[in-house]
This record gives C-alpha cells, structure tokens and sequence, in this order.
C-alpha cells in the first residue's frame, strides 16, 4: 500500500492489518523534528571550490514496515530545487572531466533521496546493476548516503558514488545526479560494541550517550560504515521496540533467510533488563526514554558507524 507523504496535524493514518505494527506519526507528536513535509531552511554548504550545493532536510519519519522486517528486534539550507543539486563552480573555475571529488567529513555527510526512479552502476558507462524506485518496499522514500560525486568540465556533478541498501554489507554504486535529491545530514551515529554503547553526534558534538543490548554470540550486530535509511513508529509503544526504530542499512550476516535478508534497526525494548547485555538477534536495543530522544534528533541519511 503507498502511503500519504503527508498526513493531516491532527490525526493519524493507520495502516493495514499486516503491517500494523507501524504507524505514520501525526505532525505534532514528540516525535517529529519538523512537521510533516515542512522543509527546515538551512545555509548551503560549501563543497567544491567555492561553490554551493542547495540541499533540504530529510522529512520527519514516514514509517510502514512488518515487525518480522528487522533481524534484531524480538521481543524479551536552503530551498528544495526543482532539478538535480547544482554545485556551482567559482567564475572561471574548471576541473577535469571525470575527476572524483570525496565528500563527507564527520560532521557532515549528504544523503541521496531518489526523485522517481534511480538505476544504479558498478562504474559509469557499465550496464545497471539494480535499481529502486522512489519508495522501498516498505512505502518509505528510497534513500542513499553519497560517499563522492563524478565531476563534469564544469565542477558540476554527473554522478554520485553512494552507499545502497543492499548485501553484501556497505555496497557502493554509482547513480546519475539527476536522478536524486541532495540533502545535508549533521547528525551522525556510533556504536561501540565492545562498549555496548550507541553515541550520537550532531556537528561533531555528543548530544547523547547509552548503555545497549547487542546481537548475541550466535546473531552478532554487524560492523561496518552505515546510514539511516528509514524511522519507524510503533503503534505499541510497550511493545518489543519501544517508541520507536531507527532502521540501518546493514544486514544480519547470519539470519540471511528473514524476510528482506534480515536487517539491523536501533530500537527501544520491552525488556529493559536486555540493556547492557549481547542477547539479540543483530539490533540494537537502547532504553525507550533515549530512544525518544535518539528518534527526535535523528534524520534519515545519518552515517552509522558500528564497530568493536
């Protein structure tokens, strides 16, 4: 079922029976950081040169998955533009087609959100290799992290180099730029698994720390360099995940039979005795009144990085 971009402030959409484990939030619940659809103006960023790339934030959640979608989680700027982001190059500025420009620091990343369609490549000019529509699977808007973009003569960009959500763990590809939308993430996470502790940055800064439950010796939370690729409101707030799920583009490298290949979210958890603990199925758990705070302040696209 496709869902609404946007719902009514003072009501809520619900979804079908088998996906009710979710909901679409309405605009004024804590949860939200903006109001739904409602684009916070931000100052570009400089990223070539002395060029600017326009970018908008990342709505609130538009959450809709099953509960057996994640692995882990068991129960115990400126304006929008209307065409692709333009990085203007300063008067007279030229670079060499083709060149690679790296972009992303540890308090600013760039996350990608397909328009309609987007095929993705191995390298440019080779056939297509996947590709997504504007929602996943889930009814939720397709987003990618952009690790470099591709440069034309101009210091335009032509390509990016992004992260997929996709096995093996970290795929990278190539997508056209005008097939997505740019936008600036500042928030980023890390999950230290031989500390059992999630962090979350914002321009650099800690602005939140806590104790988690961790997979199991058996169900093991993958490492690796990550992103937000969707935030999740159940409509049991009791229930196994808590206020709420921050899904991540990582995959159980065990439980690759789950629905989707089993993917790995940061959770709340109906068992808080689990916190501190290496008992799950992949996900990470935290306490439901962190998870509250980590979901407010959290935008899709946000680089996770998990490691031990």
């Amino acid at each position: 079922m496709a869902l609404p971009q946007c719902v009514n402030r003072d009501r809520s959409v619900l979804v079908l029976t088998h996906q009710s484990h979710f909901r679409v939030p309405h605009s004024n619940e804590t949860f939200g950081r903006q109001r739904c659809c409602r684009q916070n103006v931000t100052k570009s960023a400089h990223l070539f040169h002395s060029g600017s790339l326009w970018q908008v934030r990342l709505a609130a959640a538009i959450p809709v998955v099953g509960l057996t979608l994640l692995a882990g989680c068991g129960g115990h700027g400126a304006e929008k533009q209307a065409t692709a982001p333009v990085i203007a190059a300063a008067k007279g500025q030229t670079c060499t087609a083709g060149s690679v420009k790296r972009l992303g620091s540890p308090k600013l990343a760039y996350a990608a959100v397909v328009r309609s369609h987007a095929a993705v490549y191995r390298r440019p000019g080779a056939p297509a290799f996947a590709r997504f529509g504007k929602l996943n699977v889930n009814g939720v808007p397709t987003i990618f992290w952009i690790r470099g973009a591709r440069l034309d003569a101009g210091c335009k960009p032509r390509q990016y180099l992004v992260q997929i959500p996709k096995r093996p763990n970290g795929m990278t590809a190539w997508v056209p730029a005008r097939q997505v939308e740019v936008e600036k993430v500042t928030t980023r996470i890390v999950v230290d698994l031989s500390a059992k502790r999630v962090t979350l940055f914002d321009h650099g800064r800690r602005v939140l720390s806590s104790k988690a439950a961790i997979g199991a010796p058996a169900t093991p939370t993958p490492t690796g360099s990550f992103y937000v690729n969707q935030r999740l409101i159940p409509t049991d707030k009791n229930g196994p995940f808590g206020p709420g799920a921050v899904g991540v583009s990582a995959f159980s490298n065990v439980l690759t039979g789950w629905t989707q290949g089993g993917p790995i979210a940061i959770h709340g958890t109906n068992a808080p005795w689990s916190i501190g603990q290496a008992v799950s199925n992949g996900c990470i758990r935290i306490p439901n009144r962190v998870m509250t705070k980590l979901f407010r302040l959290t935008l899709s696209g946000t680089p996770v990085l998990i490691r031990v």
